[in-house]
């Protein structure tokens, strides 16, 4: 398994936790009647390299001078692509527009920034972004006109009553949960947790290599613009939206509990067998409904198949605890649950402690904690997946295909060697699923070739990013062919998996597996409880439906009930719909199943979204046979 792949679940850790989200290299493109060259991938971008003496770190706390010379270089080549290039992937649009933006704040272009904010603003795809977009910007110009200065309380002033004048009259419907979840986060950002990040992201990369590619540019620039923008003022920002959450939170309909079907006796169900393609579970929590290979092989059990991070053959149905892993996993679940809290608003004692905890870490501190939080939440993320997927399914024989997810700040060097061996892993986990007649697989994970790239980085590989970018693709493309090939090899069996945490097209980023047109994939995209779509859910050609992805509530290791959000979430109550419809009906293909799943969904009245009905697409099966 290459270095590419992540877990698919959402953790809010800051205000400005930034995706290190891939920006390919040079490749060959059409051009349009423009003149300009057409984009239709990622890969059709070119990439660029800054040196920097030091560290990025210095660079962020840098004086004005250092630091702006730095950010023109790099809006100087954004210029340069978008007036090149004809772009027309939305978020990758977004993502240039909000570095130009950011630019322009920092260098004091306050006018500019409110252009270049309002034509984000026209891109947005997603009703909370477009009502949302741009607005604290807005307030904060706003704020320094009236004011005449930056800072001091009559500028504080300003900026709490234009910034509350601008969410103020917004359909709370629409935009609650992304007010709580900004609630959440200005609660914990510090100017400490924003320099450990670059410590902990960022420095080890330019440690190695002494630049910075486009994408961690980007992260730096970002960081500057929180560290004198936001931070300086997170307290106004806080104050304004505690009151709308206090004033105007209302927990939302539930669209899901009158949709659901639960399994019983009466319904003359056949055992299916449902494999939990993911970091470990704790079959201990499904007494009764756990597959056993009667055969088991040298290097498999007898309930599931293991990988470590180096694509070897281990056991284990978890990933094995040290003895001090064990002791601190109580302490770091429940600030997994604290960050949880955070993001609805909920004022829990885990919430608390998380808030004290965050707020006091140095900056030399944010490294260590966040890679053991990384640590747990790979630990108990399929578990946690296990659970959605076997809700009310007493049919449902799980077992496990456990993979090994990094989860360090710099991850394994991705090697040719580890890509092959990988893929050799793709095959023994299918093989297995085929031999124990597994006939519904989840996959809350993914990745692309910006993944391996950002690793390459991190380990100093490749003299820039061009290079870097080329080396990735070709280890990215053994992944990605070897991944597709596995799951073709298996036709009988319905892989289901999340889209992505992107807010983007998967095709565009060439996300793996979710990019994949085949006809035994079923491609889930998020939405919360009301049957709205979520902000970080990804989208595209290949989403075909979406489920309840936002604050899921499912078993962690030991059985600890805890809320969870992401496509991680989504894509299990899929896969539960599934398996039930097999088990009421074992002679179901997957194409059968997917018609059944898609036909039963729900469109929305914008047509982005198909909620799932699992009543329906029941309704639809009894009615069939």
């Amino acid at each position: 398994m290459t270095s590419n792949r992540r877990l698919l679940a959402v953790l809010l850790f800051s205000a400005a936790c930034l995706p290190f989200a891939s920006a390919p290299a040079f490749a060959q493109a059409t051009p349009a009647a423009s003149g300009k060259i057409v984009v239709k991938t990622q890969d059709d971008l070119p990439r660029f390299t800054y040196p920097v003496t030091g560290t990025a770190s210095a660079l962020l706390t840098a004086d004005d001078a250092t630091f702006l010379a730095f950010a023109r270089k790099v809006g100087a080549d954004i210029d340069g692509v978008l007036a090149k290039y004809e772009i027309g992937d939305h978020a990758t649009l977004r993502g240039l527009l909000g570095e130009r933006e950011t630019i322009q704040m920092l260098t004091g272009d306050y006018d500019g920034a409110l252009k270049t904010g309002d034509a984000i603003r026209a891109l947005e795809d997603k009703p909370d972004a477009k009502l949302l977009s741009g607005l604290r910007d807005r307030a904060l110009v706003g704020a320094i006109k009236q004011s005449g200065a930056s800072s001091g309380p009559a500028f504080q002033a300003a900026y709490a009553r234009l910034y509350l004048a601008a969410i103020d009259p917004l359909p709370w419907a629409i935009v609650g949960n992304r007010i709580k979840e900004s609630k959440g986060s200005s609660e914990i950002a510090s100017r400490d947790l924003f320099l450990g990040q670059a410590q902990a992201g960022i420095d080890p990369a330019v440690a190695k290599t002494g630049t910075l590619s486009s994408d961690l540019a980007a992260a730096v620039i970002s960081l500057r613009y929180a560290l004198k923008f936001y931070i300086p003022n997170k307290d106004v920002v806080h104050a304004v939206l505690a009151a709308q959450v206090a004033a105007k939170d209302v927990k939302k309909p539930d669209i899901w509990e009158a949709r659901e079907v639960t399994l019983t006796p009466a319904d003359k169900t056949t055992p299916v067998n449902v494999a939990i393609w993911d970091s470990g579970v704790d079959l201990a929590l499904f007494p009764g409904r756990v597959l056993t290979d009667a055969h088991p092989l040298a290097t498999t059990e007898p309930h599931g198949l293991a990988f470590d991070l180096q694509n070897n053959p281990a056991h284990g149905e978890l990933l094995p605890l040290t003895p001090e892993q064990e002791a601190a996993y109580p302490g770091m679940r429940s600030d997994l649950k604290g960050f949880s809290d955070l993001q609805l608003a909920i004022d829990s004692p885990e919430a608390t402690a998380l808030k004290k905890k965050i707020t006091t870490l140095k900056p030399e501190e944010v490294a260590k904690y966040f890679e053991r939080l990384s640590f747990y939440a790979n630990y108990t993320h399929g578990t946690h997946v296990a659970g959605i997927t076997s809700r009310g399914n007493a049919a449902i024989r799980l077992g496990y295909a456990r993979i090994t997810f990094d989860w360090k700040n710099v991850p394994d060097l991705p090697t040719e060697e580890l890509a092959k061996r990988g893929v050799e892993s793709y095959k023994a986990y299918v093989g297995w699923m085929q031999r124990n007649h597994v006939r519904v697989v989840n996959m809350s994970w993914g990745g692309g070739p910006g993944g391996v790239e950002n690793a390459l980085e991190k380990n100093g590989v490749g003299k820039d990013a061009t290079e870097r970018k080329v080396l990735a693709r070709k280890l990215f493309a053994i992944d990605r062919d070897g991944l597709r090939a596995a799951l073709k090899s298996a036709p009988e069996i319905l892989f289901v998996c999340a889209a992505g945490n992107s807010n983007s097209d998967n095709a565009f980023d060439e996300t793996i597996p979710s990019g994949f047109d085949l006809p035994n994939l079923l491609v889930v995209g998020a939405v919360d409880q009301a049957g709205d779509e979520v902000s970080f859910t990804s989208y595209g050609k290949t989403v075909k439906v979406d489920a309840n992805g936002y604050q899921v509530e499912s078993y962690y290791p030991g059985g600890t009930l805890i809320r969870e959000s992401g496509t991680s979430m989504a894509s299990p109550g899929v896969a539960n719909l599934a398996a039930k419809l097999i088990a009421l009906d074992p002679k179901l293909t997957p194409t059968e199943t997917i018609d059944l799943i898609v036909k039963g969904a729900t469109q929305s009245e914008d047509g982005r979204r198909h909620n799932i009905s699992p009543k329906a697409s029941i309704a639809l099966l009894k009615a069939k046979t």
